[in-house]
């Protein structure tokens, strides 16, 4: 049986650790819910590790709609979360509801939107006609050029209050979980207190409810369009295969072990 968002919700408030990490293909899929991760990200840095670009702007809803389906097909349990690529949910809701809704039918359970309280109204009305939405703030890829490049958000008084009522006005709008990217640990942390709903951190301490990073990553494959971040661990280090490195990820997240100080701000 599939993992449901009401799964994660149990989950979460139960104090159980979930596991994520970023997925593009069946084969993949396949092995990285063998290997007990609990979300698989279809993510729209796929654009870095599979496409070659500087950035995630180039990724197109064909490019989404073609990865999601080929991970739907090759898991059986894991939950699918999905990106919405850039342009197709900085539109009406109208429009970003048709674009969501063919992730959905494509495999996914759930959709991404990055962006703060801009996009409350969009989660909004997504959510209201059944479509489960994970909102994205903190550093958001797809803000890139607006943000003058992939720099920690929140370190100031001010950006840390915005982000937390940013956290608040989404979780009111609907949204289903919330995934903070390169922002504080401490900060993460009164978030995810604050909020009924799971957190997912990349780059965000070890007390978001989730952890999620780049597959390619945590296998020690760094694409020549992106430098290494400060939050990747390359758990192929000591494995003896690509299940076994996986195994310790969720290992790691789920006794708290990853991350560490050192991989956070």
């Amino acid at each position: 049986m599939r993992i449901t968002q009401k799964t994660l919700q149990k989950m979460r408030d139960t104090g159980e650790k979930i596991s994520a990490l970023t997925c593009y293909d069946a084969s993949f899929a396949s092995l990285l819910e063998n290997s007990g991760v609990d979300i698989l990200l279809v993510g729209d840095s796929l654009g870095n590790v599979l496409q070659g670009e500087k950035t995630t702007l180039s990724v197109t809803l064909d490019d989404m709609l073609y990865h999601t389906g080929c991970v739907a097909r090759g898991s059986r349990k894991a939950f699918i979360m999905a990106d919405m690529p850039f342009g197709t949910s900085q539109v009406s809701p109208e429009n970003t509801f048709e674009n969501a809704a063919e992730l959905i039918s494509a495999g996914a359970s759930m959709v991404k939107i990055e962006g703060g309280r801009v996009m409350a109204e969009t989660i909004k009305f997504l959510s209201l006609r059944g479509i489960p939405v994970c909102a994205h703030i903190g550093l958001m890829p797809q803000s890139v050029h607006m943000l003058g490049g992939y720099k920690v958000q929140g370190k100031s008084t001010n950006q840390a209050n915005q982000l937390m009522e940013d956290a608040i006005i989404l979780e009111e709008a609907g949204a289903g979980m919330l995934l903070m990217e390169a922002i504080p640990a401490i900060l993460a942390k009164k978030i995810t207190k604050k909020l009924v709903i799971p957190t997912i951190g990349i780059g965000a301490g070890v007390d978001c409810d989730a952890q999620v990073l780049v597959l390619y990553d945590i296998l020690g494959i760094y694409s020549g369009t992106k430098s290494k971040s400060k939050f990747i661990k390359n758990f192929m280090d000591g494995a003896g295969s690509i299940n076994e490195a996986v195994e310790n990820y969720v290992k790691e997240v789920k006794s708290k072990k990853f991350p560490k100080s050192e991989h956070g701000f």
